[in-house]
């Protein structure tokens, strides 16, 4: 597949062939075998680092539009591993900890690499992708005590037709959301289910982690919670001033996670890093006892009659509902020019008709607000998401949307 565009690569040095023939290529195997089982960086044992200096790249998921690189330095996995592994979970040695999400991704990153690895506890490695039956039959095999998702995940094995209590981790103490805002609803549900509470937080890829969350022993499902320990918050309108009440801004945060800035992206890297704050993207609300409470990405957020709609709230009202799966909501303009809500849907198996469409209309009416119901509601098999289940909005509201044609 890509042996065609090798010849236009000019900084390519070499290709690792896993399998089969290598065909001139580097056999990986086979080199790995050859190497020393111990560690050398210029003929000594131990490499002459500092604590600001770059260890590692991620890229950032890619929800909003082509994914970047986000160099971090070397104190960055041990403070997120004392703040929030510690700090806010509680990790201990004896605890087994099973992490859907992938190394790849920020937030497996922690869950399954340096939390456990910070105090000595054991990680359940995955291959597997993450479905309903797969892990739930995990949880049940290994038997851990800390279960780390994402918000699509717990929803989809709330549906899944044999859960219960019998099918999951007899020794779960604790489980963890984040990669997006985890509803209401689904969080409810889950304790309901499984009496084991979720702790739902937010990170992301250029914190490294989680900095704002929930705690074990205060908990408000519906809410991001409050600021990880030693990260600070700040909620600016499109002026850059702080905002008062229950004003919506966008969410900053200051911590010794922050990453140093993107890779080849100058001017993103100026526009997101300012100075000790970064940007984060997120539009927040903050009630009076100083709960977050997510409204959106800054770009999908839009206005009904001039009043912002959070497409989160609307989406978490639909997910209410017994029939529906999976909602994501993004603005349209109709015939006159307005931009109203417009809904696309992932059903429970149930098949849908006109009656469906007037009923969920009239079910987000009622919980949210007369305004904010969508226009119209898409039913689709399914949503796009990256690779770490985050829903790309973006792609519902590109003009060749291809998810229209399956209304």
């Amino acid at each position: 597949m890509v042996e065609p565009i090798l010849s236009d690569l000019p900084f390519l040095k070499h290709v690792f062939v896993l399998d089969g023939d290598a065909r001139g290529h580097v056999d990986f195997k086979r080199t790995i075998s050859n190497q020393s089982d111990l560690f050398s960086v210029n003929g000594n044992a131990t490499g002459d680092t500092c604590c600001d200096d770059v260890a590692f790249w991620l890229y950032s998921s890619g929800s909003t539009g082509m994914p970047k690189g986000v160099p971090h330095v070397h104190t960055s996995l041990a403070e997120t591993a004392r703040l929030f592994g510690r700090g806010v979970l509680g990790i201990q040695k004896d605890d087994v900890v099973f992490s859907a999400a992938k190394f790849f991704f920020a937030y497996g990153l922690g869950n399954a690499l340096s939390f456990p690895m910070s105090v000595g506890a054991t990680t359940i490695l995955w291959t597997t992708r993450p479905t309903p039956e797969t892990v739930f039959a995990t949880l049940k095999q290994h038997q851990p005590t800390i279960f780390y998702g994402v918000p699509t995940l717990y929803a989809a094995m709330l549906a899944y037709p044999n859960c219960g209590p019998g099918i999951s981790s007899e020794k779960l103490r604790l489980c963890v959301s984040a990669g997006e805002a985890l509803p209401k609803e689904v969080g409810v549900r889950w304790q309901k289910m499984f009496n084991v509470d979720i702790i739902d937080g937010v990170g992301s890829t250029e914190l490294l982690h989680i900095f704002l969350s929930n705690h074990p022993e205060d908990i408000v499902y519906g809410s991001s919670g409050k600021a990880v320990p030693e990260y600070d918050l700040r909620l600016v309108n499109e002026q850059g001033q702080e905002v008062t009440g229950d004003e919506i801004g966008e969410l900053l945060v200051r911590g010794a996670s922050s990453a140093i800035g993107y890779w080849n992206q100058r001017e993103k890297s100026r526009t997101t890093f300012e100075g000790e704050w970064t940007r984060t993207g997120d539009k927040y609300t903050r009630d009076t006892a100083g709960y977050y409470y997510y409204c959106g990405r800054t770009d999908d957020m839009f206005k009904v009659s001039g009043i912002w709609v959070s497409p989160f709230e609307v989406e978490s009202a639909l997910i209410a509902h017994d029939a529906v799966l999976e909602a994501a909501v993004v603005g349209y303009e109709d015939e006159d020019g307005l931009t109203k809500p417009r809904a696309f849907v992932v059903l429970k198996g149930v098949q849908h008709d006109d009656r469906l469409f007037e009923e969920l209309k009239d079910w987000v009416k009622e919980k949210v607000g007369k305004w904010k119901y969508p226009r119209q509601i898409v039913f689709v098999d399914d949503l796009p998401k990256t690779a770490t289940g985050k829903i790309q909005r973006f792609k519902l509201k590109e003009p060749d949307n291809i998810w229209l044609t399956d209304s």
